[in-house]
């Protein structure tokens, strides 16, 4: 008997096993065929010279070295989306901190605050670039025309000066903050009263209860936007596409690492090229979010945990 049983429950197992692998099948197809084959497809190419209309031809890491020794145009996008990481990421937070610290105050249509400043997320990206090319257009843009009638200034050539290029770009990526607010806002509902009302009776202002309260138990907050924020800004693509029709003009101030990577595959037709770009850049990405990690002692858990450093 014991021995049926065991056969018995051995075919249920693998019964059971057999309608698993039958019900998620659908997604290990689109596993395999949408995300494993390309990948690896990807890094494969990455060490060829493949153009599309001829055969790929084994080169090695001729790829990567042309990359970084031989190709103006990687460096100069590599540098223009740091540079603007280095511009947009701290100032979109701080921008949502402060945003979510004045919505989370005890004011009228606190809700309707809230959806507004929400709303533009949704917009979609290719609808927003187009907006605010024309906000931004130095002959008859809104923004200028204000300028002028206001103040009686011309105003500058946003679009078309590479000095005002990046600070207008960033201008338009403030206006899509909703996300980070709502994610602070979140944050901010979780700090218990009780630590607000001891800073109170110790006689802490409102500078003080931010310094030594809000901020400490926010870093877990500020933390993850940190992360998905770098993660998403060397990934920009569609907005300085859509305003510079591809190109990254004025002077290149506007050619991304994201939009020369979409030029070598789609324009030039070099794949192989294209495919090292992406890996490269995902190895930065990995680098800066390791480094993050490694860094994260400032990062005050609930429970008294903090993150992690690196010993000396």
């Amino acid at each position: 008997m014991t021995a049926i049983g065991s056969i018995r429950e051995s075919k249920i197992v693998r019964r059971k096993l057999m309608w698993g692998l039958i019900f998620i099948s659908p997604w290990l197809i689109g596993l395999i065929g949408f995300t494993a084959y390309p990948i690896g497809a990807s890094l494969a190419y990455s060490l060829t010279d493949y153009a599309i209309m001829s055969p790929p031809k084994w080169v090695g890491l001729e790829n990567y070295v042309e990359m970084l020794t031989d190709d103006d145009l990687f460096s100069k996008s590599l540098s223009n989306t740091v540079i603007f990481a280095l511009l947009s990421v701290p100032t979109s937070i701080a921008v949502a901190f402060g945003l979510a610290l004045m919505l989370n105050q005890r004011v009228m249509g606190k809700a309707v605050f809230r959806t507004i400043i929400f709303v533009p997320t949704l917009v979609p990206s290719v609808a927003l670039a187009i907006m605010w090319l024309w906000l931004f257009n130095p002959q008859f843009g809104v923004v200028n025309g204000m300028l002028w009638e206001l103040f009686g200034i011309n105003g500058p050539g946003w679009l078309t000066d590479e000095d005002w290029s990046k600070p207008t770009l960033l201008l338009m990526s403030l206006w899509t903050v909703g996300y980070g607010v709502v994610i602070f806002l979140a944050g901010l509902q979780d700090i218990p009263q009780s630590l607000y009302e001891a800073a109170d009776i110790d006689g802490a202002g409102v500078a003080q209860k931010t310094r030594h309260v809000t901020i400490p138990l926010l870093t877990p907050v500020i933390f993850f936007q940190l992360v998905i924020s770098i993660i998403a800004i060397f990934q920009i693509f569609t907005a300085p596409h859509v305003m510079t029709g591809g190109s990254g003009q004025p002077a290149k101030s506007l050619l991304f690492y994201v939009m020369y990577l979409y030029r070598q595959a789609f324009v030039y037709m070099k794949m192989g090229h294209a495919s090292g770009m992406a890996w490269l850049l995902f190895l930065i990405i990995l680098a800066c979010t390791l480094v993050i990690f490694r860094t994260s002692g400032w990062v005050h858990y609930s429970g008294g945990e903090r993150g992690t450093t690196t010993k000396t």
